[in-house]
């Protein structure tokens, strides 16, 4: 009897002392565990470094899906309908939105090349669906082309704009590469023959988007904005209210976590591989000359395609030489046109 007391007894003491080693044990891996972890240095996460050039390089085949609406209205050899494009503009994030836009498609048998129409500036509050783009687009369709007109995020009927105003820009360039991605949605498309046409601040986004991608895409630029970010925002500041205070500001906080020259297409020019056409009005209040006179000798420099017409007196919409300009640039789409 008191034999089987002390082999009891002795059990559990023993019992005590391994449950007493593996607690202590644990406890310190887990106290050692948490300081090394402390001790490592914490990453400082930046969510627009996926915006960088380079970055959106690996994502240039980001794409979305066309919703063609109703026709709008019957014009002389072709129809104009809304459309909306469903995309990501945060590229692999979750958030998916819509933008707008108006679409031209012509009439007859067959399908037919397109063109993705990228305006310049205009103030959200007059803005409506087409503005700047419309007229060109109407000339085209006429002649056989297919023109697609973004809004872009926080015009038209389009979902809204990031909160911050340099985001807002980036996802401009997610736009039009998913756009483009996205053209066999259109069923009168030839699934072949894209191009660009781009005014103003449009200019800078298509050159962006060719320097992304490094598509062979044939591009006409109407005095198009070609100085490096941000200068090419900060030369127009004078025309807020604020007189390009907020801009400032947001700048500036930008600058501490970004390397700016990572969001400028004039840092990757020897990625852009497409055929470009330049008009320039020498009487152009918007835009300087010697921008685009520079512009297209670095590009020559390169030996990249490209063709530059300056045209005396012209102002920032190519008036009063509209005519001429639009024919050169129709010439231009035939002349690249695959078969």
């Amino acid at each position: 009897m008191k034999k089987g007391l002390i082999f009891l007894i002795g059990f559990l003491v023993g019992l005590s002392s391994c449950l007493t080693y593996f607690y202590l044990r644990e406890k310190f891996d887990l106290e050692s565990t948490l300081t090394i972890e402390n001790s490592l240095p914490q990453v400082n996460l930046t969510p627009y470094e996926k915006y960088y050039f380079d970055n959106l390089s690996k994502e240039a085949e980001m794409s979305g899906t066309i919703n063609i609406g109703d026709v709008q209205r019957k014009l002389d050899g072709f129809s104009s309908f809304l459309f909306e494009l469903r995309f990501k503009p945060e590229i692999n994030g979750l958030l998916s939105k819509k933008t707008t836009g108006l679409i031209n498609i012509p009439e007859g048998e067959g399908k037919f090349p397109a063109i993705i129409m990228i305006r310049g500036y205009v103030d959200q509050e007059v803005y409506t669906i087409g503005m700047g783009t419309s007229k060109a687009g109407e000339f085209f369709a006429q002649n056989g082309f297919i023109t697609v007109a973004p809004d872009f995020l926080g015009y038209g009927g389009s979902d809204s704009e990031s909160g911050n105003i340099f985001e807002s820009r980036f996802q401009t360039y997610v736009t039009v590469i998913s756009l483009l991605n996205s053209l066999n949605d259109i069923s009168k498309w030839d699934g072949e023959n894209v191009f660009f046409w781009a005014h103003s601040n449009g200019g800078q986004i298509g050159l962006s988007v060719l320097s992304i991608t490094g598509k062979n895409i044939p591009t006409t630029l109407w005095a198009p904005v070609t100085k490096p970010f941000p200068y090419n925002i900060l030369y127009y500041t004078d025309e807020s209210e604020d007189g390009g205070a907020l801009i400032r500001k947001e700048l500036y906080m930008l600058e501490e976590k970004y390397d700016l020259n990572k969001f400028s297409f004039t840092n990757y020019l020897s990625q852009i591989n497409a055929p470009l056409m330049i008009h320039q009005g020498t009487g152009d209040d918007a835009v300087p000359e010697i921008w685009n006179l520079g512009f297209s000798n670095k590009l020559k420099k390169l030996d990249r395609d490209i063709n530059y017409f300056s045209y005396p007196g012209g102002d920032h919409n190519m008036k009063p030489f509209w005519d001429s300009v639009i024919a050169r640039d129709l010439d231009f789409f035939q002349k690249h046109m695959q078969n």
